[in-house]
Formats: C-alpha cells, sequence, structure tokens
C-alpha cells in the first residue's frame, strides 16, 4: 500500500470538489438527457469493423447483409488483406473462434508496432505472449460474429476515425475518459506502471479495497468532480462492484461467471474503474446507495454502483443524467477472458433494454473501448500530444517527436484507432463519421451538454474533437427503435412498434 501521506497530500486538491451538490442549475444544450456510456475493453478499429460493410456470410452462421447506400469506412482494403506491410497478412476470425489469445499492449510496445506511422511491426512488437501463433495479433471479426455491432452501425452513427487518447493498457484508457490526463500520479514512478508522475501501465486505484498488487492516486479533477459541482446526477456502474462478503471489514470482489468458453471469470477488475484512483470520487468499500432514490446524488455509495443498481434507478424513473456502465469482465470484450460472443450478449440486452424505458426518448448511449489490445489497425492518428519518456518509443528510443517545453511527459497521443457508435434517437442513420475524435471527447461532450467548464490541467478535453457530427439535433423524426437478438446479433424488430 502506498504510504498514508498520499491521503494528506490529496486532502487539499480534492476539498473544493467535495462540495455538497445542489439542484441542476441549467438545462442540456443539447435535447441529450440521458448519456450511458458502454465502456468496453481492448479493440482496435480493424479488428471489428476492418471488412465492413461486407461479411463472408458462410452457411450456418448468422447473415450480415448491409443497405445498399451504406457508406464506406477506412477499412481493410484488398492491398491490406493480401499484401501487409506487417510480417503477416489480416485473417477473419470465424464464428466458432470467439475465445483467443491476449494481445500485447503496452505504452511502449505500442508504439514501436507503429513504428514511425508505418504501421508495419505489430507481430515482432504486440503479439501476446500466451499466443502460440504470433500473427493472431493480425487477425479480423467481420459481421457474422459482432453481428449487432454491424447492425448498429447501419442504423446509427459509427465513426471509423476516433482513437485512444494516449498509447497503452486500460488503466490509462479508463482515466482519459473520465478526465483527459493521466499525469498527477502518486507515487510517481513504478517501472512499467508510473513514470514522470504520468500513468502508463495498469496500477491498481489506490482507494479500493479490492486492490491487489501497486496501487496508485490520482490528484486534479475528473469529470465526477465536474458534474458534483453542477449539481447533475451521475454514477460509474461496474458488474462485480457489489462485494460478494465483507467479514470483519474485509471487503472481497469474488462473485464470478462462466464465459462462452467454460473458463470461471472474477467478474470485478479494480483497475477498470477509475474514480477509484481519486478521493473525491471513490467508494473504497464498496458501500451500497443508501436508496434507489439517492442513486446517482450524493451518498455513502459516493456514485460508485454495481451494474445492479443502473437498472434498479432506471427501471424506477431515476436514471442519473450521466452514466457510465461497465459490463462483468466475462462480458467486457477483453481478448484472453471475455470474447465478442459473451460481448454481444451484454451490448444486446442493455440496448434493448434501455429502448424499453420513456428516457430513452432523450438517451444517447455511446459504445467505446478503452485500449486495441495490441490488434492490428492499419491507420495512425495524428500525434497532438509530443513526449519524450524513456518509456516513449513511437519516433525513436524515448521519443514520441519533441515534447514541447512545460508538458506532461508519458502521454504520447493518440493512441491506437478505436470502435466507437452512437445509438439514440437523435444519432445519425447509418452514417460514418470521419471527423478525429479521442476517448476524451466523450467527456468533452458532458462538459458542453451539462454545461460544467473543463478540467484544465493539460486535459486533452481542450483539444478534443466533437462527437456532435454523430448527431442529427434539429430532425422532427427520430430514429426508430432497432431491437436485436443477443445471441446472433440479428435484426428481430426496427421501428417503433
Amino acid at each position: 500500500m502506498i504510504a498514508v501521506s498520499i491521503l494528506a497530500m490529496l486532502l487539499f486538491s480534492s476539498a473544493a470538489a467535495v462540495a455538497s451538490p445542489a439542484n441542476n442549475r441549467a438545462g442540456t444544450a443539447t435535447p441529450i438527457k440521458h448519456l450511458v456510456v458502454i465502456f468496453q475493453e481492448n479493440v482496435s478499429f480493424d479488428h471489428y469493423f476492418g471488412t465492413y460493410p461486407f461479411a463472408l456470410n458462410p452457411a450456418g452462421e448468422p447473415h450480415f447483409q448491409a443497405s445498399s447506400d451504406t457508406p464506406s469506412v477506412n477499412g481493410l482494403t484488398q492491398a491490406l488483406l493480401t499484401n501487409n506491410p506487417n510480417a503477416a497478412n489480416p485473417q477473419r476470425l470465424d464464428r466458432s473462434q470467439p475465445i483467443t489469445c491476449d494481445q500485447d499492449h503496452t505504452y511502449t510496445d505500442e508504439q514501436k508496432a507503429f513504428d514511425h506511422g508505418l504501421m508495419d511491426k505489430f507481430v515482432e512488437s504486440v503479439s501476446g505472449g500466451g499466443c502460440t501463433d504470433k500473427t493472431t495479433v493480425m487477425d479480423y471479426y467481420d459481421g457474422n460474429t459482432v453481428t449487432a455491432m454491424w447492425n448498429y452501425a447501419q442504423h446509427f452513427a459509427l465513426s471509423d476515425n476516433s482513437f485512444g487518447s494516449t498509447f497503452g493498457p486500460s488503466a490509462p484508457g479508463a482515466i482519459n475518459l473520465i478526465s483527459g490526463q493521466t499525469h498527477g500520479v502518486t507515487p510517481a514512478a513504478i517501472p512499467g506502471l508510473v513514470s514522470n508522475g504520468t500513468l502508463i501501465g495498469d496500477a491498481r486505484p489506490f482507494f479500493d479495497a479490492c486492490s491487489v498488487g501497486p496501487t496508485v492516486a490520482f490528484s486534479g479533477t475528473n469529470v465526477g468532480d465536474l458534474l458534483n459541482a453542477q449539481g447533475v446526477t451521475w454514477g460509474w456502474f461496474q458488474g462485480g462492484f457489489r462485494p460478494s462478503s465483507v467479514v470483519n471489514g474485509v471487503v472481497t470482489c469474488g462473485t464470478a461467471h462462466q464465459n462462452v468458453g467454460g473458463a470461471t471469470i472474477t467478474d470485478y477488475i479494480p483497475h477498470h474503474e477509475p474514480f477509484q484512483y481519486y478521493q473525491s470520487t471513490a467508494n473504497p468499500n464498496h458501500l451500497p446507495p443508501s436508496s434507489v432514490a439517492m442513486i446517482g446524488k450524493t451518498d455513502q455509495a459516493n456514485h460508485q454502483y454495481d451494474l445492479s443498481d443502473f437498472w434498479a434507478a432506471a427501471d424506477s424513473g431515476h436514471m442519473p443524467a450521466v452514466n457510465f456502465l461497465k459490463a462483468r469482465a466475462f462480458q467486457d470484450g477483453h481478448a484472453g477472458y471475455s470474447d465478442p460472443l459473451d460481448e454481444q450478449n451484454f451490448l444486446v440486452d442493455t440496448i434493448n433494454h434501455l429502448q424499453k424505458l420513456p428516457t430513452w426518448r432523450d438517451t444517447a448511449v455511446v459504445i467505446a473501448y478503452d485500449d486495441s489490445d495490441g490488434w492490428y489497425d492499419h491507420v495512425i492518428g495524428p500525434i497532438v500530444n509530443h513526449s519524450s519518456d524513456p518509456n516513449d518509443a513511437l519516433t525513436g528510443p524515448g521519443q514520441c517527436g519533441a515534447a514541447r517545453v512545460g508538458a506532461f511527459e508519458g502521454r504520447c497521443g493518440y493512441g491506437p484507432r478505436l470502435p466507437l457508435l452512437v445509438i439514440s434517437p437523435f444519432a445519425k442513420e447509418n452514417f460514418v463519421d470521419h471527423s478525429v475524435t479521442d476517448q476524451s471527447s466523450i467527456l468533452r461532450f458532458i462538459e458542453d451538454n451539462w454545461k460544467t467548464g473543463r478540467i484544465g490541467n493539460q486535459s486533452f478535453d481542450a483539444i478534443a474533437g466533437s462527437l456532435n457530427n454523430m448527431f442529427n439535433f434539429s430532425r422532427d423524426d427520430e430514429a426508430g427503435k432497432l431491437f436485436l437478438n443477443p445471441s446472433t446479433g440479428e435484426v428481430v424488430q426496427h421501428g417503433d412498434d
């Protein structure tokens, strides 16, 4: 554990953010009154959408046929499929192959795979240590496996130009989602995890009784602090957050489920819960909300909840304004312990349920990802933030361009390209957005819609591209609902009936 002195150091920086929330003092800037961010794990754009909208459609698998007016994406061309500059060509993963090995997605090795933007060192640099076939890192699924994702893209809005704010694994991605700022960590150095006060790896959250291993704490502000200051209801809802037991004050997060491959996977992963890194927004002992009516408001749960609490609130008319949903681990899409079929069940069940609620008429769902897992993608995004940390490697050893004077090191970005979808009555239909966005664009949408102001302190929110191009807020008709089969991802019902 980190020394107790961390607490004293953070008290001052977080005190201003723990003010009692007042009633929301302003309306929203758009018709969106409820935002649901479903934050999934470890998928590159090409891994799920590289051949969109063309699926192989072998016999016996869910069929996908795109509308004739479907826009193209920046995907895997015939040249990239048959004459790829990497050491292997991408291969289609069949629906019978949902369980794959986990790839290497460390901050340094991902930059090495990008190789000055040539995107040609994936096999050598980020193939997983547990992968017997090192070429697996190049492979992709199509609409016969990630069928629901492709159907959502058909009827709502998909981005093919959205990126991780920085390189690296899950924890930095989750922190970028809520603050756009991975600097400000104590302790300031842990090899492979923290460098120059910046989080580059999966150190666990200090303010979480279920954390095991090296832990860190963040100073500074996150979006929860901003929302609290405006009296906007919000919450992070994660599968397995409710303790399996509390014995003599010792909290255990031990609930588990079997994935499609039959492996038993513990539901809760602490470093996927970003608000537990900040004292101002943490619920260290995983206390439950004091009542359903208090979900989204400040009480002993401090806005951190089990996933079941979201449905208790939503089904009773108490859905918070801003909601972050995190699946139980076996359904979060992370290779190695999850898979696209279990993930599809979670996504479809969630979105089908949301569409049946009265709040759907003013809801937007954003499906986003924390990192690429190292899976091949052929696109390098704009490098908007240079860094000269010893762990950088994009343009040479210790280099991601040349960091400007006073910039926080260890934040080379944008990182890998990731899937991003918007599903809403106000989402553009069968639309592909080519404008540049990143994980902190979601943060910026929240800030703009609920008029909270910015994070500051070199947060990426200040330069983030807008999600607004994926919406049509002026439309006088709402996009029809889309109900899918959670097992196959195929359309069950399209329309409002």
